[in-house]
């Protein structure tokens, strides 16, 4: 009998992740330039308020970002929520600076400013520093997806992971960042109803009250404040390594993207804290551990398949982004051909090649908190974009970060540097002294009057 539920459950997962993709690759625009492939133009239209706005929230609410959500919120409570949720200060950041660079600089990409303002070798680091994230979101997005399927490594966890790369790879070859925007808005639908579903049948099960819920833990450096102090300190760097938010600030009218991007992080934070309750719901009922798939034990096999479904959603929308921004990199900002040919390419070697991290069982945590340090450089750079400064200027800061980061993943700081307590001290005292390393290394050669 067990066995019966769990083939019809597996069925319907199957059935969620082949039906959605199906659906979106009939759907999907046919892209026949390369404005519509690279730029989402269409017929000299660019996405509106409404477009851009939804598509920078679901391409930010990443599979991997709800159940990280969820596991913050478990450990943590509301404090774990709200944690996860100050990344999203990234969109005010990045929505501002995008705006002055556009409407006081006349900049008409990140590459571009780069390029212009440091030279050719600083557009080709950071060319490597975007292109390590976008492999990251690759991997840690169907890593996400292939858990629900089996055990890593087994074969249900591989193959659920390449039908569901495959098929989504398939509409994003159709027709690029068109494609991309043109699923976001279908995926942010249906994100938003199986969001309110599932909270309000938690809320119906559960023997917690909504107000338990969300005032569960307490506001201290025990308990979560580093992790939100690290975030908001992130959020002048982070946004700048993701081309997947980078390259919709330069598609829509300037005035249109600022607000975008305001809207976008103020939903997509509470969105996000959202999802963090559901983690708290599990620690309130008895739940022996974070993984969202043992929440089907407490309230069903229907709540966990509206899970699945949320993280194939999710997951779908940050990849097929993902595909876009890669494609976009390689042939428009690195001058390899802007023609859809080249786009397409690079988009399949860029799947094939963001799936070989599988194979070795790395981290989804360590794909956002070590890559944020390792792009701490990138805070004065374009803090004080519009500030003369020598090429030197921006090695230096962004090699900073780089050996900070590392140093982060070798885990070599002595704890004597860490002047709170609790998770993650470790990263927000690494985070502050990297930034004071960045600023100085940044500034110091333009006092000097280096060329």
């Amino acid at each position: 009998m067990v066995g019966a539920i769990e083939d019809n459950f597996k069925f319907w997962q199957w059935t969620l992740v082949i039906a959605t993709s199906v659906l979106l690759i009939l759907l999907s625009p046919w892209a026949k330039n390369a404005k519509q492939f690279f730029a989402a133009s269409s017929k000299g239209k660019s996405p509106n308020f409404g477009m851009l706005t939804g598509s920078l929230v679901i391409s930010w609410v990443f599979a991997k970002s709800i159940a990280v959500a969820s596991d913050l919120g478990f450990e943590h409570g509301f404090t774990g929520g709200l944690a996860y949720a100050s990344y999203y200060a990234s969109f005010l950041v990045a929505g501002v600076i995008i705006y002055r660079m556009r409407t006081k600089g006349g900049i008409t990409s990140i590459h571009s400013f780069l390029n212009e303002k440091f030279g050719r070798q600083a557009l080709q680091l950071f060319s490597v520093v975007i292109a390590i994230r976008l492999f990251n979101e690759v991997w840690s997005n169907t890593m996400v997806i292939g858990y629900f399927f089996g055990e890593y490594g087994t074969v249900p966890f591989y193959s659920s992971v390449i039908v569901f790369t495959v098929l989504t790879l398939v509409y994003s070859l159709k027709g690029g960042l068109s494609s991309s925007i043109f699923s976001d808005l279908i995926q942010i639908g249906l994100f938003g109803i199986l969001m309110i579903s599932i909270l309000v049948i938690f809320n119906g099960q559960s023997e917690s009250t909504i107000g338990e819920v969300i005032t569960e833990g307490d506001f201290s450096f025990d308990n979560g404040i580093n992790l939100i102090l690290v975030g908001l300190l992130h959020s002048f760097s982070y946004p700048f390594h993701d081309p997947v938010m980078t390259d919709r600030g330069f598609i829509s009218k300037p005035k249109t993207t600022l607000w975008s991007f305001i809207f976008a992080g103020i939903l997509g934070g509470l969105l996000i804290f959202a999802f963090s309750l559901v983690g708290i719901f599990g620690r309130l009922n008895g739940a022996e551990s974070s993984d969202l798939t043992t929440f089907g034990t407490l309230f069903g096999p229907l709540m966990l398949l509206m899970i699945n479904f949320i993280m194939i959603v999710s997951a779908s929308s940050t990849l097929d982004s993902s595909f876009s921004s890669a494609s976009k990199l390689i042939a428009v900002d690195l001058k390899r051909g802007a023609t859809l040919k080249v786009g397409r390419w690079s988009m399949l070697i860029f799947a094939i090649a963001g799936s070989i991290p599988l194979f070795f069982d790395p981290k989804i945590l360590s794909a956002t908190t070590i890559s944020g340090v390792m792009v701490i450089g990138l805070t004065p750079i374009f803090l004080f974009w519009k500030t003369p400064a020598p090429k030197i200027s921006y090695f230096l800061s962004v090699i900073v970060g780089i050996v900070f980061g590392i140093m982060t993943a070798l885990d070599l700081f002595p704890e004597q540097m860490f002047f709170t307590s609790g998770p993650y001290n470790d990263l927000l005292w690494i985070t502050l002294f990297a930034l004071i390393m960045c600023f100085i290394v940044y500034f110091v050669p333009k006092w000097l009057k280096f060329k």
